[in-house]
């Protein structure tokens, strides 16, 4: 399993965006909501299972999109499943770890 990822720092945190692959460069749309999964902010690198473990396990600040990058992130504990929300179906999820 493979993500698109962009890693940054704001105001001294990591802050982790991160998608499965296959929802980057899309833009999801529910009702008059729309949201692009861009490549200027989820797409820096594309990495493995393993690496995406260990950057939402380390980082402070996490945006992602979608049901492989959701499913990884609750299996390790990184968010609750009662924040998830969807939109177009697709469900996304940002945490602030304090």
């Amino acid at each position: 399993m493979r993500f698109s990822v962009k890693i940054s720092e704001y105001q001294k945190n990591q802050m982790l965006n991160i998608c499965d692959i296959d929802l980057l460069g899309k833009t999801i749309v529910q009702d008059q909501l729309n949201m692009k999964i861009s490549k200027s902010y989820y797409g820096e690198k594309i990495i493995e299972h393993n690496e995406a473990k260990n950057l939402l396990k380390n980082s402070s600040i996490i945006n992602m999109v979608g049901k492989d990058t959701i499913s990884l992130s609750l299996e390790l504990g990184v968010g609750s499943e009662t924040a998830v929300k969807t939109v177009g179906g697709i469900p996304f999820l940002i945490v602030f770890k304090m």
